[in-house]
């Protein structure tokens, strides 16, 4: 199992190696044209193989034809931008506070909650001993009306990412893996990857507490844990047998909200050019980081499912509240930026 581990590692630094390559000669066509063919061959290669993964309590078999046959439109999909944000990241001031980005999952149709977002929780500036920058992540609508109005969107604000799939529960894991390359490519400057949904309410005053306040953040993925979630069969996230026949899943962080290091993000776009993609984005993700020995951290704060209760208190005190709406979202956010008077009540 050693062995077969460090083979993938071996390839996906190859593949890499090679996808890096073909960026800097991208004026010699001979060149690329050579290194585009050996990747091919290379990848070719990899896809005929059958996955072994353990995590020391599990061992997760993951057939390439399995996926290929069932679902070979998220195993062939080569990431395309719309609109890029390739000098997102590079406004970087020597010797000033280190970046935390914010990515954050957007449909074309929420403009809505994009802006209240922009209102609230998702805006350029420093905070924390962080300096901080959002990116809105968006695929296309079959309503070509929605994907215009995002492009325009995008020349009057300049915080979208764009690729060209289409907007489905599945391909969530395609913007999931797009957005591993983007950074790979386009923002190795950020200390911090914050990743939410557009229904989130991050408290940022909490978020950057936490990651001051914890020993060795930048070692692990943080957020709301799951470790061996059972495999739903019925439902919006069901999978069926044929395709995944195990009943457990490997630990991965809820896709609600959660954090990953500078740290993290080559080991697991380097994954990303080997595993197959799964059709759910937190379990791939879960995927990628157990290919790639990424740990992770759990904290409660990060609640993805909502409040215990729909109190100012809880908001303040969480790092993340998931699933509620925009006019809360304002709300919390406008008492949350009051200061906490000594004496009231919790305190």
């Amino acid at each position: 199992m050693r062995k077969a581990h460090q083979f993938w590692i071996a390839a996906g630094a190859l593949i890499s190696i090679l996808l890096y390559a073909s960026f800097i000669n991208q004026q010699r066509q001979a060149s690329v044209a050579c290194l585009q063919d050996s990747m091919k061959h290379l990848l070719s290669a990899l896809r005929g193989k059958a996955i072994a993964l353990s995590d020391g309590t599990l061992t997760f078999h993951l057939d390439w034809s399995i996926y290929e046959d069932l679902l070979p439109e998220l195993q062939h999909y080569q990431c395309r931008e719309l609109v890029s944000q390739d000098g997102l990241c590079r406004e970087e001031i020597p010797g000033g506070p280190p970046l935390l980005l914010l990515a954050i999952k957007s449909h074309p149709a929420s403009s809505n909650r994009r802006a209240v977002l922009r209102r609230t929780w998702a805006q350029p500036r420093e905070a924390g001993g962080f300096r901080l920058r959002h990116v809105f992540l968006i695929a296309t609508s079959p309503n070509t009306r929605h994907t215009n109005l995002v492009q325009q969107e995008s020349h009057a604000i300049g915080d979208i990412l764009m690729w060209d799939f289409v907007e489905s529960h599945h391909n969530l894991s395609l913007k999931e893996r797009c957005f591993l390359q983007w950074l790979h490519w386009h923002c190795q400057q950020a200390a911090y990857v914050f990743k939410g949904d557009d229904d989130l309410f991050v408290n940022i005053k909490a978020l950057t507490e936490y990651l001051n306040q914890t020993p060795n953040a930048s070692k692990f993925i943080h957020g709301n844990i799951q470790y061996h979630s059972t495999v739903m069969r019925k439902g919006k996230y069901a999978v069926s047998p044929a395709f995944y026949p195990m009943n457990q899943y490997p630990t991965f962080a809820s896709g609600g909200g959660f954090i990953m290091p500078r740290s993290s993000i080559s080991e697991l776009y380097n994954a990303s050019l080997w595993l197959p993609v799964f059709p759910l984005d937190d379990v791939y993700l879960g995927f990628l980081a157990l290919a790639s020995g990424v740990q992770y951290r759990h904290d409660g704060h990060f609640r993805v499912w909502g409040p215990p209760k729909d109190e100012f208190e809880v908001y303040r005190n969480s790092v993340t509240v998931h699933g509620i709406s925009m006019e809360r979202i304002e709300q919390v956010w406008k008492e949350i930026q009051k200061p906490i008077q000594l004496g009231s009540p919790g305190h």
